[in-house]
């Protein structure tokens, strides 16, 4: 699984795009997660919107993922679902879910990072990495210090969310995340695939940069 760019979509400040319209755009700029995220939408609305989603996604070779629902997740026929520490427990989860089935989780502490990776995780998000305005109540930034810890306690995939930019990309990769997941930085941007793939760009870098 490759996580290098997570989108997460979002209508409100995409400028009237549609989530498919944003996932087609991104895919097309080099994402390698998509994650639908819609605290609105009826269930029924929620699967339409994951089907169309999940089109695009499998024919670009990207990974699905849904935001909090499973049921959802499952009915659209997503790779994966994203949970937070409110939402059902990860090893519950993986009960009701096909083989193969992704669960990501987020957490804000090693204690979080060690129990969702204990529960049968896949990969974990640091939410926030950076204090943010794109999620509701994120709260204050756990910063780069909390993700070199969490990455010295588990070994399964970190991405860090939140507040994460072109800007700042480079030490978010360096810091020991596998991967960075935007919402603004890409959604929010006039050119979505342009954005996307300036991102990957950096992503590259800074991986080449580690090897070195």
């Amino acid at each position: 699984m490759n996580f290098g760019l997570y989108v997460i979509t979002d209508e409100i400040i995409s400028g009237g795009r549609s989530h498919a319209a944003i996932a087609r755009e991104a895919v097309r700029g080099g994402a390698d997660v998509i994650q639908l995220r819609d605290k609105s939408r009826s269930c029924a609305g929620l699967v339409a919107i994951g089907r169309e989603m999940a089109a695009i996604t499998r024919k670009a070779g990207a990974l699905f993922i849904v935001n909090d629902r499973l049921d959802v997740a499952l009915a659209c026929g997503a790779d994966g679902v994203h949970l937070g520490q409110g939402d059902m427990r990860p090893g519950t989860a993986r009960q009701l879910s096909p083989p193969g089935f992704i669960i990501g989780v987020s957490i804000g502490t090693v204690g979080e990072a060690v129990d969702a990776e204990t529960d049968g995780a896949d990969y974990l998000a640091l939410s926030p990495t950076f204090s943010t305005a794109s999620k509701d109540n994120a709260g204050p930034g756990h910063g780069l210090d909390r993700l070199r810890e969490i990455r010295r306690h588990v070994s399964l995939p970190v991405v860090a969310i939140g507040g994460i930019n072109r800007q700042n990309a480079l030490e978010v990769i360096a810091a020991g995340a596998d991967g960075i997941a935007v919402i603004s930085a890409v959604v929010a941007a006039p050119d979505i695939a342009a954005a996307a793939r300036d991102l990957k760009r950096i992503i590259r870098e800074s991986r080449r940069e580690a090897l070195r």
